[in-house]
């Protein structure tokens, strides 16, 4: 099979989809492929490296999308991305479709068969190829989320865990999964008072037994979500329904209501966000204000750290690139059903649950 890994063109992203050593491993497998030109050296891969491993460079996009079988990237195709999009192509990627209806509409007339990594299952259920970047973007949710709550970043001017004889900041993290976990350790770390809901009361005990003294857990529901939220200084988004729409946990009337220059890190904003003012940034042009709430949306936190993101989500995804372009989409499918929920969309078809809920029009296509 020829694989192909462009260049990531999303804005401010530094990330490549494919290590040299994946290269190296892929081409001992039989394939051919293809990378192009600089397409790693932001995360401290250059062409060479990859080139002394078997992989050959091309010198643009238009070649590796004419000439692959699958495209291996890391974030979901931009518009001149997808209009060189052949007909049954694999792509390999995150595409989080749930939170975007232009993109889902696009990639399902393209007729790509597009396999996500944030939605592919390992045998317990869980998701091991968004596992890595979710705790990176918990981690880096509370180093960004402390340099917001900055007085010139239009924070409330606090530091997270106060002073002696000053009282330190209140953290409120909306969900317990991987990125919430990650994040309250964090801030728990800065010596914040950091409080974690979840709607899993199993997860909450797990976490009660395993976080620090100054972590506490909460059932989440609409009205605790009020006492905290009117209470907290930094709030981080961190709810997840696996290929979905995230949950909508604060409207726009308990926004009036928070303190001003408090601050909002919604990890989740890859599926939409889980306030109603959410609305995804850059990292050049990370922070906007709403009812003098600080919002950050970076919509891939991670890529800003990509000599730590790249091989970490590299390590989780080569082996399953190597299964797509060795056994081809039939018998990555035939393996179990978490290869098989990794498949999005194929044949101009939606074949995600979620997605076909979050957009009811395109579920008949």
């Amino acid at each position: 099979m020829i694989v192909g890994v462009p260049k990531e063109i999303k804005k401010d992203e530094y990330r490549v989809g494919l290590l040299p050593v994946g290269a190296q491993l892929l081409t001992q497998d039989g394939h051919t492929v293809l990378i192009e030109k600089d397409a790693g050296l932001a995360s401290g891969f250059d062409d060479q490296q990859y080139a002394l491993v078997g992989a050959e460079i091309v010198a643009t996009a238009e070649d590796i999308y004419s000439r692959a079988d699958l495209i291996v990237k890391v974030k979901e195709p931009q518009p001149s991305e997808i209009a060189r999009l052949r007909a049954g192509q694999v792509m390999f990627c995150y595409f989080h479709f749930a939170s975007s209806h232009e993109l889902t509409a696009a990639c399902l007339n393209a007729g790509i068969t597009a396999v996500a990594y944030e939605t592919l299952m390992d045998p317990q259920g869980r998701l091991p190829l968004l596992t890595p970047m979710s705790e990176i973007a918990g981690r880096m949710s509370i180093q960004e989320g402390a340099k917001c709550l900055e007085r010139p970043m239009g924070g409330r001017g606090v530091v997270l865990g106060g002073v002696p004889g000053v009282v330190p900041a209140n953290v409120l993290v909306l969900g317990g999964g991987v990125v919430g976990t990650n994040a309250a350790r964090m801030a728990a770390g800065l010596a914040a008072c950091v409080t974690i809901t979840d709607i899993n009361l199993n997860r909450l005990r797990y976490l009660d037994e395993v976080m620090p003294a100054n972590v506490h857990t909460i059932f989440s529901d609409p009205h605790t979500i009020e006492n905290c939220a009117i209470r907290a200084d930094l709030i981080i988004g961190s709810v997840l329904i696996p290929g979905g729409r995230a949950p909508v946990l604060i409207p726009r009337p308990l926004l009036q209501k928070m303190k001003p220059g408090s601050v909002i890190v919604d990890v989740a904003i890859d599926q939409g966000g889980c306030t109603e003012m959410s609305r995804p940034t850059t990292h050049s042009d990370p922070t906007y204000v709403v009812d003098g709430v600080v919002y950050y949306c970076v919509a891939n936190i991670p890529g800003a750290v990509c000599r730590t993101s790249t091989p970490a989500l590299c390590n989780a995804t080569l082996p399953y690139v190597r299964e797509l372009a060795g056994l081809g989409m039939a018998g990555f499918q035939a393996l179990d059903t978490g290869h098989a929920a990794a498949i999005d969309m194929a044949d101009h078809r939606l074949l995600n649950r979620a997605v076909a809920a979050a957009f009811p029009d395109l579920a008949g296509t």
